[in-house]
């Protein structure tokens, strides 16, 4: 019995043995496929002891230098810095570059570190250093971080209105902002324009708070849900009925005393009176001077309101034009037609110009022509009675001396006249 208990023993320090022959091969092998030995890594100026979380933001670039010695001579090396966690998953990398088996080397890598932290103001992270080629490898061990938001920061997530509006047309605009700061925001504006347009509306949103949530103690539970971290917002924009048709910028800002947060889309403005709601059907006219001649115009009222408009002249000292009526009233999306009588004193060429006014501001005005042209005498109706009068005398009397030029001779009526039987 004794025997066999000391087979049995020397079997397993055998067995023992074997096994940590092969972990140690194996370690060995693990140690001579090391490329390099990390010496230590420093984020944001921040060594990394290992005992406590470096503090990075997230929105902003994290410099992650690298300090290593080679342990192999290696061509074609590569460095890559990832940073992983449950929302954010982010790399950089650099090289290739050489190594020289016992020199010490040190890379610096940039990594932007995202900001969309969901729920939370903070969170962990970690961070891992490869260094490799296609001999070598090197992974040195995760570094836990922590990711926290900005101190203030919003998003306008959305902007929701129509693509194409018309000149004079109330949309709507809605939009939707976020909180994504560490911190609450405290009397915030939302502001939409369009500043090429000169129309904007303003909105007081309160307080934003940064996160929902349900906090309990002791099986007392509290929920901020009644308030949130995202909110809407609803305004309506008004486009002058005088807008040039083209593309514009509409604009949402969010705004407080610690923020100023902007976006943008474009939208399509049409017109189809862009050159105005006064329209002559006749631009210039030829006349004799003394004799009165007639334009019309088509005003049109392009607005959903009853418009009333004034129609003032100016034209040359010389040229008198008026208008069947200097008031007109209009109803809402239709037209009216009104004539214009011009009169020249002299003869010349003249412009005149007709402008349209909506109370105190000219909303329309266009250029007329009129070229007047001196009286002829052909144009006086006595004289073309007199003229067509002689005319027709001057032709009697040709008739007469033609049919007197036909009357037979005194000796041929003789012969005609005498018979013999």
């Amino acid at each position: 019995m004794q025997k066999k208990a000391q087979m049995k023993t020397k079997n397993l320090l055998v067995f023992f043995l074997v096994i940590a022959s092969i972990l140690s091969v194996a370690n060995l092998a693990i140690a001579e496929d090391e490329l390099v030995s990390v010496d230590s890594v420093k984020i944001n100026e921040l060594y990394d002891y290992g005992d406590e979380d470096i503090s990075i933001i997230g929105g902003e670039t994290a410099i992650i230098t690298v300090y290593f010695t080679a342990l192999e001579d290696a061509s074609n090396v590569r460095i890559k810095a990832e940073i992983e966690g449950e929302k954010i998953d982010v790399s950089a990398k650099k090289g290739p570059f050489d190594l020289e088996e016992g020199k010490r080397y040190v890379k610096t890598l940039n990594v932007k570190i995202p900001y969309e932290l969901k729920d939370e103001v903070s969170d962990s992270v970690f961070l891992e250093i490869e260094i490799w080629n296609s001999d070598y490898k090197t992974e040195h061990s995760e570094i836990s971080l922590n990711v926290q938001r900005e101190p203030y920061k919003a998003l306008v997530m959305s902007i929701d209105s129509k693509s194409s509006v018309e000149a004079g047309e109330n949309f709507l605009v809605k939009t939707t902002l976020k909180n994504v700061g560490y911190n609450e925001l405290d009397d915030t504006y939302v502001t939409v324009r369009i500043p090429a347009l000169g129309i904007e509306r303003t909105s007081y949103l309160g307080d934003i708070i940064a996160v929902e949530y349900e906090d309990c103690d002791n099986g007392n539970c509290y929920c901020n849900n009644d308030e949130e971290d995202t909110v809407q917002g609803k305004f309506y924009l008004e486009i002058p009925y005088d807008a040039q048709p083209g593309i514009y910028a509409l604009e949402v800002e969010i705004q407080n005393e610690d923020i100023v947060t902007n976006k943008e889309k474009q939208i399509i403005v049409k017109n189809d009176f862009a050159s105005g709601n006064l329209i002559a059907t006749t631009i210039g006219k030829t006349f004799s001077v003394g004799k009165d001649a007639e334009y019309n115009l088509l005003i049109a009222n392009p607005t959903n309101k009853l418009k009333v408009y004034n129609i003032v002249i100016e034209s040359p000292q010389d040229l008198r034009v008026s208008a069947e009526s200097s008031v007109i009233a209009i109803p809402a999306g239709s037209s009216k037609t009104i004539s214009l009588i011009a009169n020249a004193k002299t003869s010349g060429k003249y412009q005149f110009s007709v402008n349209l006014f909506s109370g105190s501001e000219i909303v329309s005005s266009t250029t007329l022509k009129a070229d007047a042209t001196k009286e002829s005498k052909m144009d006086n109706p006595m004289i073309i009675l007199t003229v067509s009068l002689a005319i027709v005398l001057l032709v009697l009397l040709i008739i007469v001396i033609v049919l007197l030029g036909k009357k037979p001779k005194e000796n041929e009526k003789e012969e005609f006249g005498e018979s013999y039987y």
